[in-house]
């Protein structure tokens, strides 16, 4: 008894788009168009009741899943570089008043815990701006007296994160554009940087020069660990492995420092699966866990660093998105290769999820 095999070819483009019946390829390919519908809402003037304003500080209440990660990712990035608190929290704080900004997202127009965020904001007086499907109880708790941004691409649920970072992302230039200048990139800038991280995974490029079909067929028939070596790493990861559930692969998301004190474990098993020298993966029954591989999400400009502390750990990748535009440690580059390692992580899952086998 063998384990079960890939069912389709990473390498075979046509094969994959016949196979894609749901349009997973597609769907994960448009984050740089949802950053785009952001940016068009926003020169509509969707924001214009923001322009000026000098907030006490932006509060981001978020249903689970893709509207909180994206907040995560972004808090993660700015929160100590701007000038007022970028606040995360599951409802409106009992403080929120005239002189804050209230971000309201979610897949779900029928959260009770958003509809209620929505209308104790909007009671307090409170600037209000909701990522959300324009419909149901969030409707009518909206009800003309807030600034809304409802879905203008079609894709499936669980490529939104980009979305919800888009809207974050323009709410927080829009209350700071006077002082922060050109430090931070604009929606345009991220869409680029999306569509490019999707035009290099197209089904028709090979896996040699394909970054999500070279990591999904490095994640093939291993038990995966993604880890961070940052607070934006580890949302990171931890959207990986939401991503990679969806595509029937169980993974694990940690910070880089758990993992590394778990290596002795994981050397102890990667000793048991090779100690039987008798042993004949062909005709045998399949050993009883398959090898653990852990993936790092990190920058670029940390390699080396990243590549001396997990020595430890042996079977180790490193998910990097290198920038092209001054260094790394920079918001710009920052933000730019978190929108990058989101849509290689969905596009990853997608032929994962398409090639099946385990």
């Amino acid at each position: 008894m063998t384990a079960p095999t890939p069912v389709l070819d990473l390498d075979d483009g046509d094969a994959l788009v016949a196979a894609d019946t749901e349009g997973v390829l597609r769907s994960a390919a448009t984050g740089g168009a949802q950053i785009r519908a952001t940016r068009s809402a926003v020169e509509e003037g969707v924001l214009d009741r923001l322009q000026g304003l000098r907030p006490r500080s932006v509060v981001v209440v978020t249903g689970a899943g893709r509207a909180s990660r994206g907040a995560a990712i972004l808090t993660a990035v700015l929160a100590e570089r701007i000038g007022f608190p970028l606040v995360r929290a599951t409802g409106t704080p009992l403080w929120v008043g005239p002189l804050d900004v209230v971000v309201v997202a979610g897949d779900d127009a029928g959260d009770p815990r958003l509809v209620q965020a929505v209308d104790v904001a909007v009671r307090r007086g409170a600037e209000v701006v909701v990522a959300a499907p324009d419909e149901g109880p969030l409707q009518s708790a909206a009800a003309g007296r807030v600034a809304m941004f409802a879905p203008r691409i079609q894709a499936l649920t669980r490529h939104g994160l980009l979305r919800y970072f888009a809207v974050l992302l323009a709410v927080v230039r829009v209350v700071g554009s006077e002082r922060w200048g050109d430090a931070v990139p604009d929606l345009e800038q991220l869409a680029d940087a999306a569509d490019g991280e999707a035009l290099r995974d197209r089904p028709n490029s090979e896996v040699f020069h394909n970054p999500a079909k070279s990591l999904a067929s490095r994640m093939q028939g291993r038990r995966i660990v993604l880890a961070g070596d940052t607070a934006s790493g580890v949302e990171i990861a931890r959207h990986g492995a939401e991503a990679l559930l969806h595509a029937g692969r169980v993974t694990t998301a940690s910070e880089l420092s758990d993992v590394l004190s778990a290596a002795g474990t994981f050397r102890s098993q990667s000793r048991a699966l090779h100690d039987s020298i008798f042993h004949d993966p062909e005709l045998d029954t399949p050993s009883p866990v398959s090898p653990v591989r852990t993936f790092v999400v990190s920058a670029e400009v940390d390699r080396m660093l990243i590549e001396r502390k997990t020595l430890v750990l042996g079977d180790v990748d490193l998910v990097t998105a290198p920038s092209e535009e001054g260094p790394i440690t920079a918001v710009r580059p920052e933000l730019e290769q978190a929108v990058m390692l989101v849509g290689r992580l969905d596009m990853t899952a997608a032929y994962l999820q398409l090639i099946g086998g385990i």
